[in-house]
């Protein structure tokens, strides 16, 4: 019943919403149009930042409006200027929001506020188509249905930096093939944006550059012109090499790299060419330095954002180049290779479908085989995400021979090394079958398990644990294990709950030994063991939970009474004091800790 309270709660916040909004519409309508234009100015304040008030103004028909007063004859210049520039500020919500402006046919409206001989109005209307043109959802061809549209453009790129800027970000994003560069280059985009390459302000010549690599984009026709253009005395191409240069933003010398990569392509420029052979043939630490820098950043891009490591996956060639950047000459190359593939890999999408349909997992295990060993860290830490249970690139890494390469690697002096080499078999024990673990027994052997157990460094110490426990996992399995290493693995176990070890660690192995009390044979392991039946009976009376809850479930695996023997293990457990730690523990304030101890409890009642 309580959950047909929802209903009118959620419809009277909208309605409270929805009433905060009409006031903002309903000024629209003011037969003063002094009250109109400060209608307009508070809207565009109460927009920015705020996608739900956007939203709101949408649905109340705030968009009709806002056009309609644009276009009217009798509104001032500075209202229909506010009014593009709250329509702009509405574009940069949703894409959805961007589809209502589209419906409400926003863009001949503005095209027609192009004409105004105002520059603060063209400025406006060019900002907010620029938001609109660059929006996915719209089509690119709205811009070219009107012949007149075109020049017009390429006349405004005179009036200033703004109409510059704006105007080179629409041309660059809706210049999508063949027919578009036909179309801009016929009306003299080379000519016109030309000098703006060389303009004081950054962001005018990047959109520019960025004009010059879409219309130069596998088009001869336009290569063959950009290299007789001049600017300021200077050839295009010289420009573009100048880009180049180190101390030019990345998002620049990548840019100019692709407009002569593609004049080379086309062949306008020879390879040999006396104005590139430096940068795109002789200087390869130049051009390392590029491919390091466009890796590094995609994998700080990547790194936390699954939105963006999409975006960078699904940008075309894109997998392939960073696959290829595995095996360049040069090591930092191949180490940013290695980090974006391991940034990108964070993603369980792309590990099920990108990862392996590039079948990523091949050059890196060439990687791994011989290498320095900051690019084996790399690998490796991308290894232990290629050998999660879900990921398709987990079996032909084991048929690979993973094993032999992963246990190699617990033996180097290099911490980060070992942690990533236990980690990755943790990985591949979790859910395996008996071969795999079996094979990974005997490949690590007992004697470097051990090791590993009392290794100095925590990360090492607990992933070792991980992979042990992940190991003894399914009752057949502990079984199998603990009847060939049993001895060994309770000495460890003894070892380290005796030792100066952190809460997490003892935590790990307590939970080692619960999964040692499920097995059927194995758990008279730990029932002939009175040492370390008495380490699980003070570990149950500690004052952390966690190694509480632990010891707890070790009871638990022993004492459950619907398993051979388990009358006699119940016996032996309570001459030990076992069901009265339980009875206090029954009592302890920790919910979960009490619920365990009353499983525990009706064991011995049933």
């Amino acid at each position: 019943m309580a959950c047909l309270l929802e209903t009118p709660i959620r419809m009277s916040v909208l309605s409270e919403v929805t009433a905060s909004s009409r006031h903002y519409v309903d000024r629209l309508f003011d037969p003063d149009p002094q009250k109109v234009l400060q209608g307009v100015i508070d809207m565009k304040n109460a927009v920015i930042g705020n996608n739900k008030q956007k939203a709101n103004l949408i649905v109340l028909g705030a968009v009709p409006r806002l056009l309609y007063l644009l276009q009217q004859e009798t509104s001032s210049t500075e209202l229909k200027t506010e009014c593009a520039v709250v329509l702009g500020s509405l574009a940069m919500g949703t894409e959805n929001n961007v589809k209502s402006l589209l419906d409400c046919h926003i863009i001949p409206a503005l095209l027609q506020g192009l004409l105004s001989p105002d520059l603060k109005f063209i400025e406006a209307c060019l900002r907010c188509l620029r938001t609109i043109f660059t929006s996915p959802v719209t089509p690119e061809e709205l811009l070219y249905t009107d012949a007149t549209v075109i020049p017009h453009l390429m006349a405004l790129l005179s009036r200033s930096r703004y109409t510059q800027e704006y105007i080179c970000q629409i041309f660059s994003h809706c210049c999508k093939g063949p027919d578009h560069q036909t179309i801009l280059f016929n009306h003299g985009a080379v000519q016109n944006i030309a000098h703006l390459l060389t303009s004081p302000s950054y962001k005018v010549r990047m959109q520019a550059l960025k004009c010059f690599s879409v219309l130069a984009f596998e088009n001869p026709q336009v290569s063959m012109t950009l290299v007789n253009v001049l600017v300021d005395g200077e050839l295009l191409p010289q420009i573009f090499v100048k880009m180049l240069q180190r101390d030019k933003p990345i998002e620049m010398q990548l840019t100019s790299a692709k407009c002569l990569t593609y004049m080379c392509r086309a062949g306008a420029i020879r390879t040999d060419d006396s104005c590139i052979v430096l940068k795109l043939d002789h200087d390869l630490k130049h051009a390392h330095e590029l491919r390091q820098a466009a890796f590094k950043l995609y994998a700080s891009l990547g790194a936390n954002d699954e939105d963006i490591r999409k975006k960078i996956i699904e940008t075309e060639n894109m997998m392939d180049r960073i696959v290829t950047g595995l095996s360049e000459s040069s090591v930092k190359v191949r180490l940013a290779a290695v980090r974006c593939l391991h940034s990108l890999s964070r993603s369980v999408q792309q590990l099920r479908t990108s990862f392996q349909d590039h079948a990523v997992w091949k050059p890196l295990m060439k990687v791994l085989q011989n290498a320095p060993d900051e690019i084996l860290v790399a690998a490796s830490s991308m290894l232990c995400n290629l050998l999660l249970e879900f990921s398709p690139s987990k079996e032909p890494i084991l048929e690979s021979g993973a094993v032999e390469l992963l246990c190699g690697l617990t033996q180097s002096e290099n911490p980060a090394l070992r942690v990533n080499g236990i980690w990755a078999l943790m990985n591949m024990a979790f859910q395996a079958e008996q071969k795999i673990k079996a094979d990974i027994l005997r490949s690590l052997s007992t004697e470097q398990l051990f090791r590993l157990l009392s290794d100095s460094d925590l990360n090492v110490l607990m992933k070792t644990l991980g992979l042990l426990r992940n190991l003894l996992s399914t009752r057949p399995h502990i079984d199998k294990i603990m009847s060939t290493h049993g001895k060994q693995i309770m000495q460890a176990v003894t070892l380290i709950l005796e030792g100066e070890h952190s809460i997490e660690v003892k935590e790990q192995t307590l939970c080692i030994l619960a999964n040692i009390a499920d097995g059927t044979t194995a758990k008279e392991l730990i029932m002939t063991n009175d040492d370390i039946l008495q380490k699980i009976k003070y570990y149950m009376g500690h004052s952390h939970v966690k190694l509480q809850l632990a010891a707890m479930f070790c009871i638990s695996n022993l004492i459950w009474n619907e398993e051979e023997g388990s009358q006699e293990r119940q016996d032996k457990l309570r001459d030990m004091g076992i069901v009265d730690i339980l009875h206090k523990l029954s009592q302890s304030p920790d919910s979960n800790l009490c619920d365990k101890a009353k499983t525990a409890l009706q064991q011995y009642l049933a």
